[in-house]
Order: C-alpha cells, then structure tokens, then sequence
C-alpha cells in the first residue's frame, strides 16, 4: 500500500500499517477519529502534526507535535483533531505482558495524564516508532520494549499498589491459558483449577499485572485474530463466527468498543 504524502493536505482519513510483524501505525484524521472506547494493550503514540486530543481520566488532553501518549490499558479514552487541520501521528500497541517481562511482576506503570514530554519517554518512544518504514528486528524490538517499560516505571513512580506483591506465575499461567483456548468460553473456575490461585485473587493479581480482566482479555484475543482475518479479505459475517461471536452485530459491537471505529471504517481507512 502507498502511503500518502503527509505534507500534501487531504480531507480523506487513512491509517497505513508499517512492515512487519509489530503491530505499528501511521494514520491522520481531519476531525473525529475515534468514539469513546478503551483496549487491553497501552497504546504508545507520537504525534507527529496538528493536535492530537482526547479525552482521558476527566480531562481534555492534548498532545503537540514531539509529544508523547501513553493510553493505559482498559482506560475509557477517544480522539479528534484539535484543530481544523487535522492530525497526523503513529502508534504502537504493546502488550502488557511484554512490559511484564521486562519489569518481572511489578503492578503496571501508570502515567496518569496520558500525554508526557519527558525526554526519558520521548526516547524509548522514538526507538520505537522513529525509523517507521523499517522493519524492527526481534531482538531490537525486545531492547526498545526494556528500554520503554524502564521508562514508564521511573515516570510512574512509587504509589502504594506498585508496592504490593502479587502472585505473578499465577497470572501469567492464566493469560497464556486464555491465549491458547481464545475460541473456547473459559471461565474463572476453570483458570482456578488451572493456576491453583483463588479466583478472587486470580482475577485482581490480572488486572494489576495486566491492565484488564481476564474476560476483558480473551475477548481481545479474539478481536486481535478478527483484525487480521479482515485485513486478509475475509467477510464480516465469516470473521464473526470464526472468532466465536454469536454474529455480526456482537462482533461489531465489541470492536467499536474497543478501537472505537466500525469494522467497515477501520478497513476503508486502511484501504484508503
């Protein structure tokens, strides 16, 4: 796919996918970009022109070219241009496991305003998402994550829930279990018998370890595998049945509130 000239105006919205595996976007957006939604992975975002605004945790956040967002996962936020010349910028979707394995069980680093221009952030973040054209070799995606999940738990600081212990073999037991069987219909009891923690238990350690609920989680393992069938060509209604929802509408429904666009919308933009 072509990318379009980013200094050439347009009033048309397109998102263009960066080579390789590492789920890595560039997009602009003239007005509204996304409804109010919220996702199971932080969202690391760079903007690169216009003003990028959202509103996140009861305030309007704004983030100028340089800046960097970091969107917590399951945070409810969404996005529009904060001027009339719309805005461009990319983003990187990164898993909280993969900052787990670089902090090894420490509640997740949580920067409160959602936009930060400290110069630690802004170089991982660069790492990431600077050299966009070229594929980011395994290796090197793994020493830009360490570099990233360094720099968010120094810009978080120290609260009281960062402190406390958790059961994080446990909680890592159940996300893998939940990958493996994210066409199947798990329950707690079901991760209890196979983590040997108590659900109560289980379910906080996830979402402190994780950023979501284990519900939460498996339905984004199947939204995850309905992305990529779409991208591929495949019909709603197939896609829908494929990644075990009851039918097109469910499916709709959970990736609206998830990315915040249609179906139909995030593929017309890719397209685009």
């Amino acid at each position: 796919m072509t990318k379009p000239n980013p200094h050439h105006r347009t009033s048309s919205d397109w998102i263009f996918q960066a080579p390789g595996a590492v789920q890595r976007f560039e997009a602009f957006f003239a007005d509204n970009a996304y409804a109010p939604h919220r996702h199971d992975t932080y969202a690391i975002g760079w903007t690169l022109a216009g003003v990028q605004t959202f509103d996140y945790r009861g305030a309007v956040r704004r983030s100028l070219p340089g800046h960097a967002v970091i969107v917590h996962p399951d945070e409810l936020h969404n996005g529009f241009a904060g001027t009339d010349e719309g805005f461009r910028y990319r983003v990187l979707y990164v898993e909280p496991a993969d900052i787990q394995a670089a902090l090894g069980g420490k509640a997740l680093p949580f920067v409160p305003d959602g936009v930060s221009n400290d110069p630690r952030l802004r170089c991982a973040v660069t790492r990431l998402l600077g050299s966009y054209e070229d594929q980011l070799a395994p290796l090197e995606y793994q020493d830009a994550i360490f570099d990233l999940a360094q720099a968010m738990d120094a810009v978080a600081g120290q609260g009281s829930t960062r402190r406390k212990r958790f059961d994080y073999q446990a909680a890592e037991t159940a996300r893998q279990y939940l990958c493996r069987h994210w066409d199947e219909s798990v329950t707690m009891e079901e991760l209890e018998t196979v983590c040997d923690r108590d659900r109560w238990q289980l379910s906080r350690d996830f979402r402190a370890l994780f950023g979501t609920s284990p519900y939460r989680y498996l339905v984004m393992r199947r939204l995850a595998r309905a992305r990529e069938r779409l991208a591929e060509g495949a019909a709603l209604v197939d896609v829908a049945v494929d990644c075990a929802f009851s039918d097109q509408s469910h499916m709709t429904r959970h990736f609206r509130k998830t990315y915040g666009i249609t179906p139909r919308r995030w593929l017309a933009a890719l397209q685009r």
